[in-house]
């Protein structure tokens, strides 16, 4: 697959090939949906927590006698039925990571970059690097190039000037290659990769 390589500016800087074992497979939604679930569930804290019925600092006596009051059989009022009892089956601390082999994580970041080059959202840039830290500057140059909700993928390292113009643009992310990933790739309608960040991934799935 050969995509014209641009300048940030909007001109043409040449060409470049993406290699199809990266660039070129059928993507699959139940790769790309694991992947995604696996990322999301190392994100969450887990450290959400309630009182049992053991923990509830309320007196343990019987509160009326078994027999002869017409109500129901009842114990202590630390019971999960009564105002201020414990919660009957609650959250605990835990860990909510899920296990994903390391083959399916790149087979997945794959066909996420299969996703965008088939629907044609993947730029080339040749680099992306700005004189000011300008957010005003990065976001007329997206709007040149008619781009509005994007993922900037760069190489090794993300232009110092690029990454603090980027941060008060809401649906632009700037990520160097060590970062990059499925969730991320699929939640912005177009990807941006510079020519370092496409020689990194050829050299990372070679």
């Amino acid at each position: 697959m050969e995509l014209t390589v641009k300048t940030l500016d909007g001109a043409d800087a040449g060409s470049v090939t993406l290699s199809d074992e990266i660039f070129g497979l059928e993507p699959r939604a139940d790769i790309l949906h694991r992947c995604v679930t696996w990322q999301l569930s190392r994100r969450q804290a887990g450290t959400h927590r309630t009182k049992g019925r053991s923990e509830i600092n309320r007196t343990s006596k019987k509160m009326y006698k078994q027999k002869g009051t017409g109500n129901a059989r009842h114990g202590a009022a630390s019971a999960p039925q009564f105002r201020g009892g414990g919660r009957a089956f609650g959250p605990v601390v835990r860990s909510h990571a899920i296990e994903l082999p390391k083959k399916v994580r790149a087979l997945a970041l794959k066909h996420a970059l299969s996703s965008k080059a088939k629907a044609e959202r993947i730029v080339v840039l040749d680099k992306v690097s700005l004189d000011d830290p300008k957010t005003k500057a990065l976001k007329d140059r997206f709007e040149k190039l008619g781009i509005a909700s994007v993922l900037v993928v760069d190489g090794s390292e993300v232009e110092v000037n690029v990454a603090m113009a980027a941060r008060n643009l809401p649906f632009v992310d700037v990520l160097p290659i060590q970062g990059i990933n499925v969730y991320d790739i699929l939640r912005r309608d177009t990807l941006v990769l510079t020519r370092a960040a496409v020689d990194a991934l050829e050299a990372r799935f070679k």
